[in-house]
């Protein structure tokens, strides 16, 4: 979330706009979602009449553009993450869009939202299509004047290296589109140094694409991400032991990721989403199965230990760090095995909000890409929130003090997983809480599994917006799961 964001520029053109008024009226678009939910990355251009158009693939650290967009001052869009990235691509290759799968029945279809945020938006820059018989979604192409990047070192003819930047996302991509467009590349990078000097390897944008260098060599806006100044574990020049990973205390939330832990199959190539599914990661590593997975993250890293908070986004001892067009690719196209993802909502028609709750935009990042791919998807998450207290005795689960919000109403306020979507293509989706699995199955969503000790019409069905359908048999979730010692999974 901090990663390759030229942080020097980006702090230059605010206070640009503040002394004097310009630039104004930029269209702002971005894949990721850079920012430290206060005043860095995006935040920068959160100034009414300094831009007038965002689209963007996640929202939730750019409160200042938020606000924009909720007091209906700005034209505000929100398409996945992985879509815009590869659509920077096919600006540069002057076609007419991407055309692509991604996003159908959810919010970003026009039929939808159209990925629109609020009224002063209108126009329409996702479109239905059928091509060979098959629906897609159309997003449009459109010139880019300005490329705002970072990089490492560049050297007298422009060429820039990402060597210490912890990935390489989609710099590449946003360059050609701007050349291409006719307009401008404009590069932050640490040093500048002599021709010849960088591995034309490592040169990630080429000099031929690049306008101008500027050279930002202290202070924080040269960190490598918006809290470490630099750590070469996160880039590939040194690797680390990960011996000393403590496991994840023992809570709900290791309850949660043991039962998600016992999705995993041999060999598997994982993506794990922010917060909760994190900690699947560290039970795997307690129960010795952490090397017989791969874990990716959306933005280029293969294999090693993604990062979280603030550095989220790049891994420890990553295997590989490819562009994050290409890693979209193959999350598009099915290669995930199995994707662990966060449950902030879910309706009876199995579908999941992540992205929109009341007042609060928080976008869908890659969540669209991964969730609607993956040859199965886990959602992991509390029952209900704002307050649940829980505890283990003796192998079973005993609800201290429940939460005040219900996660499993009628209808979702948002559509960023569609449900119905999954049972067209017969995707596997288990949604997995503390106290009771849920499945997705062709005729509604089931309550497959409840924890020892817990009451299934109480302290589940009372307190769900719907009633779930049910198998003949509930059965009991491993009582393993709820005792502190190793459940001996390997």
């Amino acid at each position: 979330v901090g990663a390759v964001q030229p942080e020097g520029i980006s702090i230059a053109i605010e206070k640009k706009f503040l002394n004097d008024g310009s630039p104004k009226n930029l269209s702002l678009i971005y894949a990721a979602g850079q920012g430290d939910s206060k005043s860095k990355g995006l935040n920068h251009f959160g100034h009414e009449g300094l831009v007038s158009k965002v689209i963007g693939g996640h929202w939730g650290l750019a409160p200042k553009l938020q606000k924009l967009a909720l007091e209906n001052k700005i034209e505000a869009y929100n398409l996945p993450q992985g879509t815009i990235s590869q659509l920077f691509r096919d600006i540069a290759a002057k076609k007419l869009g991407t055309i692509t799968h991604v996003g159908l029945k959810t919010f970003v279809d026009p039929r939808l939202e159209g990925g629109k945020l609020n009224k002063k938006t209108t126009e329409d820059i996702v479109k239905t299509v059928t091509i060979e018989g098959q629906e897609r979604l159309l997003y449009k192409a459109f010139p880019i004047d300005v490329a705002l990047l970072r990089g490492t070192y560049a050297d007298e003819k422009g060429n820039v290296s990402l060597e210490k930047e912890i990935v390489t996302a989609e710099v590449l991509s946003m360059a050609q589109a701007a050349k291409n467009s006719g307009g401008k590349v404009i590069v932050q990078v640490n040093k500048i140094v002599s021709n010849g000097i960088l591995n034309p390897k490592q040169v990630k944008i080429p000099g031929i694409y690049v306008d101008a260098i500027v050279v930002v060599s202290e202070g924080e806006a040269s960190w490598q991400t918006f809290t470490e100044q630099y750590k070469a574990e996160y880039c590939g020049e040194a690797v680390i032991p990960l011996n000393n990973i403590e496991p994840a205390e023992f809570s709900e939330r290791k309850i949660i990721a043991r039962r998600a832990a016992m999705e995993l199959s041999k060999d598997a190539i994982v993506n794990l989403g922010i917060g909760m599914p994190e900690v699947v990661s560290m039970v795997a590593n307690e129960e010795g199965i952490g090397d017989s997975m791969t874990l990716t993250v959306e933005p280029g890293p293969i294999g090693g230990v993604p990062l979280g908070g603030l550095n989220f986004g790049g891994s420890i001892n990553a295997e590989a760090i490819i562009d994050q067009p290409y890693q979209f690719d193959f999350y598009d196209g099915g290669g995930l095995d199995v994707a662990f993802l966060g449950l902030a909502q879910c309706d009876i028609k199995g579908n999941i909000n992540v992205s929109k709750f009341g007042p609060k935009i928080a976008g869908c990042g890659g969540f669209i890409n991964i969730t609607q791919n993956a040859k199965k998807v886990v959602y992991c998450g509390t029952f209900t929130a704002g307050g649940l207290e829980v505890k283990a005795e003796e192998g079973k689960l005993v609800i201290v003090k429940e939460g005040k919000v219900k996660k499993f109403i009628p209808e979702v306020e948002q559509v960023t997983f569609s449900g119905e979507y999954a049972q067209d293509t017969g995707q596997p989706v288990i949604y997995v809480t503390e106290r009771a699995v849920f499945e997705l199955r062709e005729d509604g969503v089931y309550l497959i599994e409840v924890a020892p000790g817990i009451d299934i019409q109480t302290q589940i069905i009372d307190l769900m917006g719907f009633v779930p359908k049910m198998a003949e048999e509930v059965k009991i979730m491993d009582t393993r799961i709820f005792r502190e010692e190793k459940m001996g999974l390997k």
